[in-house]
Order: C-alpha cells, then structure tokens, then sequence
C-alpha cells in the first residue's frame, strides 16, 4: 500500500495540475480547451477523491463487522453485505472502484461500481461510504493478478469507525 499510496495516488494529484490550464481556458472563455482538459480532470480528480476515501476507509486495526446503524441497514445481514460488495467489485470489468454509498433521496444505502476513476458522488450522486479500488495496482504487488484473493483480504483491515461515521453524517 505504501507504493500505492506514494507512486499511483500521488500521479493523480500530480497530474491535476491541468487545473491551471482550465482556470485559464474558463478566464479566456476558451470553450474548446475547456471541453478537451474535462476528461484529464475527470481521471485525475476522480483518482485523487476515490483515493483519498479509500486511505481513510483502511486501518491495520481495522475489519470485523460494523456496528450500530451501518450493521442494522437495508442488506439484511453483514454477511449479505460484504457478499453483494465482493461480488459488486470483483465484477469489476477492468479497472474501477466498488462502493458503498448513500442515496440521499431514498435515504438507503446502495452498492455500485463505477469503472476508471470515476468519482462516485460526481457520476452517481450517491455520497461515498466506502470504496474499494480494483485497479491491479491496489494488489498486484501483493496478490499478482488474483483480485479474489485481495477482496476476501480488504475486510480485515476496513476501517468502520471511518465507514460509520461517514455514514452518520450523511442521516443529518
């Protein structure tokens, strides 16, 4: 996780830099330009975002089972839960991310896999809970190209205090 976190994460951040050059093209009313940086500001933002949640969501004190209202929502059990995300995620057709996130508008839970780095609440409008990356440099190192093997792995070390809490603040 350290290369992950050092290398991968902080490319996305790098790269955002093609900020500046949107700030420009939005002050010189440069359409164009506007239009051709939006998918570099989608990849990098999103991976920024998307990782920056996935870093709180982790703990090496982490995993069991959440607990207060995350464990008594709408899947009927945790085992249910962390059954539909594995499967949600490993299903995952190349590279993405699988999430928990709140519908604000039905009040309830939903899991859903969003490809690439597509930020969640940016193309889904559901808030990140928790989000699990399955691009291969979340576990090449570690698990080769097994992502099985990593999804069984990432409930041990997820954060639910993190998870909960974030989920709280979304009932307010």
């Amino acid at each position: 996780m350290q290369l992950h976190h050092s290398k991968h994460h902080a490319a996305y951040v790098n790269n955002l830099n093609v900020t500046k050059k949107y700030k420009e093209a939005l002050a010189k009313g440069d359409v164009t330009a506007q239009t051709a940086l939006q998918p570099a500001l989608k990849f990098n933002g999103g991976g920024h975002i998307n990782h920056t949640i996935f870093w709180t969501n982790l703990s090496p004190n982490g995993g069991g089972e959440p607990k207060g209202q995350l464990r008594d929502a709408n899947f009927g059990s945790f085992d249910k839960f962390k059954q539909k995300l594995t499967a949600v995620s490993a299903g995952v057709q190349g590279l993405g991310w699988g999430w928990l996130g709140f519908n604000k508008d039905q009040g309830r839970l939903q899991i859903v896999a969003c490809p690439n780095q597509d930020p969640l609440q940016g193309t889904t409008g559901l808030i990140p809970l928790l989000g699990i990356d399955v691009w291969e440099h979340a576990y090449y190192l570690q698990y080769k190209n097994v992502r099985p093997d990593y999804l069984k792995a990432i409930w041990n070390v997820i954060n639910w205090e993190n998870v909960s809490e974030r989920y709280m603040a979304c009932k307010k």
